[in-house]
């Protein structure tokens, strides 16, 4: 699909490919039949990121964050070949990036979006530099003031590129519904006037749907193949059956809220007929009669004159004869006198 029409489903794969990259295409198959726009994995190589070491009184004490992400990361060239599969399935990619080195290996790709993440709002250099491609920015708000947003939007901007998704975001794994804010969604659209969307961290997709109605045109959600897998963002991600439900319920909520050319649609009108009330004669009447109130049956189905007719008919003459709950129409009415 477009990037700028319609609700773009972000298929978030993060790093729970495991550092394998038979995983990471199976993760871009769910993303497939699950619907998604894009997938989108985290160009995350731990030194971008992570100091290695802690200097503590004892010492240098080893982190063990810096070491589980380095053997669970995918290299370059795992990368390239996890995007080639996607070309070759027709599956746009795209990551978060944390530093230079991720970066560049994206722009490689000539990815549809960047994303950053919410840890990076208040990272200007880094901001800039993804400003200087050009390129469109996803830039998630988790953890941060308006004001913080507002600082983060200048930077970009100022490098001359306006082509920004603001997320909302609340940074808690997984998000209880009744925490997400999401009127803040609207709090975004009035402060900057670029188009939003949500990072959505709940369990369920109402908070989507809700989203959705509230503006929002970008929707990323995390998943996995097995929420007991090892690994950082395994256990609040959703599995594939849940995947498809989610993005489902999300063209649901897009569908709902679409604007035909038509307010009535062919289902709607059908009901109209049934549902609608029309006027019938309470007896049978001579032609030249005069139609009094209780002459005239407002019940269904729906007739050539509505209820709102009625004023119509009281005090005219008939022109021609009616049966019995036969339906009054403008013909049967001597329309050259009224009583």
């Amino acid at each position: 699909m477009s990037l700028d029409s319609g609700i773009h489903v972000i298929a978030e794969a993060g790093t729970n490919h495991g550092g394998d990259v038979q995983r990471a295409r199976e993760l871009v198959d769910v993303a497939l039949r699950a619907g998604a726009d894009s997938v989108k994995f985290q160009f995350l190589f731990p030194e971008g990121l992570y100091l290695p070491e802690f200097l503590t009184e004892q010492g240098y004490q080893p982190n063990e964050v810096f070491q589980k992400r380095l053997d669970g990361m995918l290299d370059e060239e795992g990368f390239r070949e996890v995007h080639q599969y996607c070309q070759e399935k027709d599956l746009s990619l795209s990551a978060s990036i944390f530093d230079k080195r991720g970066l560049e290996l994206l722009e490689s790709m000539d990815p549809p979006y960047i994303k950053l993440a919410s840890c990076d709002l208040n990272n200007g250099p880094l901001l800039r530099r993804v400003g200087e491609t050009g390129r469109k920015m996803i830039v998630s708000t988790g953890m941060a003031t308006l004001g913080e947003i507002d600082k983060a939007v200048d930077q970009i901007v100022a490098t001359g590129n306006t082509d920004i998704v603001l997320l909302h975001c609340v940074s808690v794994y997984p998000c209880p519904l009744e925490r997400m804010n999401l009127s803040f969604l609207t709090t975004l659209q009035t402060a900057f006037g670029f188009p939003v969307g949500l990072s959505d961290h709940t369990e369920s997709s109402l908070a989507a749907a809700m989203a959705i109605c509230l503006g929002a045109t970008w929707i990323e959600k995390h998943y996995t193949l097995d929420r007991g897998a090892e690994g950082f963002d395994h256990a609040y991600a959703m599995e594939p059956e849940m995947l498809e439900r989610f993005v489902a319920d999300v063209r649901a909520a897009e569908d709902a809220l679409s604007r035909p050319n038509v307010k009535l649609g062919e289902s709607e009108r059908n009901v109209k007929q049934r549902a609608r009330r029309g006027l019938y004669a309470a007896r049978d009447m001579q032609p030249g009669e005069v139609i009094r109130e209780e002459d005239v049956l407002i019940v269904r189905p729906e007739g050539t004159l509505r209820p709102n007719d009625v004023s119509l008919l009281i005090g005219r003459p008939l022109a021609h004869a009616i049966a019995r709950f036969a339906p009054f129409d403008y013909d049967t009415l001597d329309w050259t006198e009224a009583t």
